[in-house]
């Protein structure tokens, strides 16, 4: 398949370039547009258990969309759900995801949910990390703009949490509190924060969904049942 995006970093669509019976999967909902000779098919990829696996674990939607082009090749237009920015990724053995980062991937890629360790629980991200096995592209989504962080052998970054997009296998992470004691964290706003170690390629968000959340949240009339 072939990536083009357009209407970066805001609003970015990406375009899928099929060749003849190539297919794709996609997240449930994120096709905007397709040529006319390409089917989609909504099915949950890998059964029934490994779709709410990755659905109640990872984040993801329980059934995935399944493009595929007709003889002569096509295209599908995919968007995010956030505004921001997109990004194709090239993986070789494997890739880590956050929650609601993937769009799509291509025929050698294998999704899946793996568990991220007590230090991932404790970061915000549910326990769990979207892992993409195989060979072939990963098309991630992000909120706000997009960044490519490249560490070298024993570099470090500092990363909130919430603005965590997707990092190679060879990044090595532990979490902590941004500041000392419930005190300071509550007086900073700041939460938990990944400590990352190179050598490898962290891709990170502009924004933080989870602070959109709550503001949205605080904003909104008290409903009552």
């Amino acid at each position: 398949m072939h990536i083009d995006i357009r209407h970066s970093p805001s609003f970015a669509v990406a375009r899928i370039g099929l060749a003849a019976g190539e297919s794709v999967r996609a997240e449930s909902g994120a096709m905007m547009a397709t040529a006319a000779a390409v089917t989609v098919e909504a099915k949950a990829e890998g059964g029934l258990m490994k779709g709410l696996k990755r659905s109640v674990l990872g984040g993801e939607s329980l059934f995935m969309s399944r493009l595929t082009a007709g003889p002569a090749g096509g295209w599908a237009d995919l968007a995010a759900r956030l505004p921001g920015d997109l990004t194709a990724i090239e993986v070789a053995g494997g890739l880590n995801l956050a929650r609601g980062a993937w769009l799509c991937h291509a025929e050698g890629i294998d999704l899946d949910t793996k568990w991220g360790g007590v230090k991932n629980l404790a970061g915000g991200e549910g326990g769990f990390l979207v892992r993409a096995e195989g060979s072939g592209q990963v098309l991630a989504s992000c909120y706000g703009a997009l960044d490519l962080v490249e560490l070298g052998e024993g570099e470090q970054l500092v990363l909130d949490s919430g603005h965590l997009v997707a990092f190679d296998d060879s990044v090595s992470y532990a979490t902590r509190k941004v500041s000392r004691g419930l005190m300071q964290s509550l007086k900073s706003g700041e939460g938990l924060v990944f400590e990352f170690t190179g050598p490898g390629r962290i891709w990170t968000q502009s924004r933080n969904p989870k602070e959109l959340v709550s503001w949205l949240t605080s904003k909104l009339p008290f409903q009552r049942g």
